[in-house]
């Protein structure tokens, strides 16, 4: 099964990226995924399922720990066909 995870860290710095946005985009481009794109608001990934959620678990833990105060994602299950 392949996943496509969407997520932002909050609060939002307009000047200077966070710790907990650096954090999070560390994360997502050390894991084993097949397409990552990070962004100033909003960032996704996409890969196997044991990949993604493994990632989502030390996403979540690490950005929390860096001071993130809310972190909103979303996770969907994708066709091999499906355009990313």
């Amino acid at each position: 099964m392949r996943l496509r995870v969407e997520f932002t860290t909050e609060p939002f710095d307009l000047d200077e990226a966070p710790a907990h946005a650096v954090v999070a985009r560390d994360v997502i481009q050390a894991a084993e995924l097949d397409a990552v794109d990070v962004g100033p608001f909003g960032n996704t990934a996409e890969g196997g399922a044991d990949a993604v959620l493994t990632a989502v678990d030390a996403l979540l833990r690490k950005s929390l720990a860096a001071g993130a105060t809310r972190v909103s994602l979303q996770v969907n299950v994708v066709g091999e066909g499906e355009e990313r």
